[in-house]
């Protein structure tokens, strides 16, 4: 296959939605941002690929430089139909982006162990791996990441920043850092990193905390673990969602079904209207303990699902601010090359109909935290919680 059929092949697959398998379904809030342009037909409705296919074969005959990189190219060209769909939550994953993402949803990767966002211009680390290299280097929950080994960081969304920061075990990632009014310069080693999907601690003879990190390939395990060891005896429970940022969506449906024991989880809408009931899954760990979910505007996707349904079923108070809003679920269809179209194929919607797009969750009870820094950290459980406005107030409303 000469170069030029082989790049508009990779245009075309796009375009013909893909005959290979499907990977999971997400409900992250991470998402890149792409910017190159389309050629479209004058009718609006399809694409223009006789257009396509002659801007290739001028770019090949006639550019100036004629060592062309195809694989960028190529890369470039599957972006940019990405990018003519206007949603934010869909993206083209290289094969290295797509390869790093599926290590980190199974919840090992190489790097320094933060969880960041995007909102503004630069991300946000929005938390920070028990025990990770970033942890023990200083690097705080709520700082802006402003750049990493020299290069800057404006602009870039959560997936691509984390691909900034990822690297090599042993390598180190040169930081700098937003704090307040001030830039830090912090050196973090990368290390091989096994990121825990679920912790927790005693934090009252009567009351059991545990925080999920993300909604990834062991969630719903850990969390059953966790609860078959702790909660006997409990009278409440704390779940804190606080800055997570979402995952798949079938764990986000058992972590529901450890605290509800029938009924309807959660609706999936597709682009036919056909409406697909999903009911609640797992072992039932918890089903009538009194809880209280923790959550904030890094809540988001899988975290909202969870947090709107306990609440929809009668089964937690909302505490905290109000969540990201992100009612989209994406499927990974991997393609050819190795690389992944990571693309919306449905929205869901809580078991009374309601969705959370563009709005978020509305908390029971809103109670702002002062900063970032003061929120609790089970993995430090001996430093307390003086300062976790929001953790105190769902303590006091169990009665601790």
């Amino acid at each position: 296959m000469s170069r030029t059929a082989g790049l508009l092949a990779g245009v075309l697959l796009v375009i013909g939605i893909l005959a290979g398998g499907a990977g999971g379904v997400y409900l992250e809030q991470a998402h890149p941002d792409w910017f190159p342009l389309l050629a479209r037909s004058s009718s609006g409705n399809q694409l223009n690929r006789a257009a396509l296919e002659q801007a290739i074969r001028t770019i090949e005959t006639q550019y100036y430089n004629s060592h062309l990189d195809y694989t960028k190219l190529s890369d470039q060209s599957i972006a940019g139909l990405i990018a003519g769909l206007n949603d934010p939550f869909s993206a083209y994953l290289t094969p290295a982006q797509y390869q790093s993402t599926q290590r980190s949803y199974a919840g090992q990767y190489s790097g320094i162990g933060v969880y960041v966002s995007f909102r503004g211009q630069y991300p946000q680390i929005t938390g920070l791996i028990p025990g990770s290299p970033a942890e023990k280097a200083g690097v705080r929950s709520g700082d802006t990441l402003l750049s990493v080994d020299g290069k800057s960081l404006k602009g870039l969304s959560p997936d691509l920043a984390a691909a900034a920061i990822q690297g090599p075990a042993g390598s180190l990632a040169h930081l700098v850092v937003q704090r307040g009014g001030a830039s830090l310069k912090i050196n973090v080693g990368r290390a091989h990193i096994t990121a825990p999907f679920v912790l927790g601690t005693t934090l009252d003879p009567d009351i059991f905390y545990a925080r999920i990190f993300s909604f990834g390939t062991g969630t719903a395990d850990q969390l059953v673990a966790v609860l078959k060891k702790s909660l006997a005896g409990k009278k409440g429970m704390v779940l804190d969602l606080r800055g997570n940022p979402g995952g798949f969506i079938d764990a986000a449906q058992a972590v529901i079904g450890a605290f509800v024991s029938s009924g309807e989880a959660f609706e999936l809408r597709d682009r036919t209207g056909h409406v697909e009931r999903d009911n609640v899954t797992g072992t039932h760990q918890a089903p009538s303990i009194r809880l209280v979910v923790l959550v904030d505007k890094d809540s988001a996707s899988a975290s909202e699902i969870v947090a709107g349904s306990l609440h929809v079923h009668h089964r937690a108070t909302l505490i905290g601010t109000t969540t990201f809003g992100k009612g989209s679920v994406q499927e990974d269809f991997p393609l050819s090359n190795g690389g992944d179209l990571h693309l919306t194929i449905e929205h869901w919607f809580l078991p009374d109909g309601s969705t959370v797009q563009g709005k978020g969750l509305k908390p029971d009870q809103t109670v702002q935290l002062a900063n970032p820094a003061d929120e609790f950290q089970v993995s430090d459980p001996a430093a307390g919680f003086a300062k976790d406005t929001q953790l105190l107030a769902a303590l006091k409303l169990l009665g601790a």
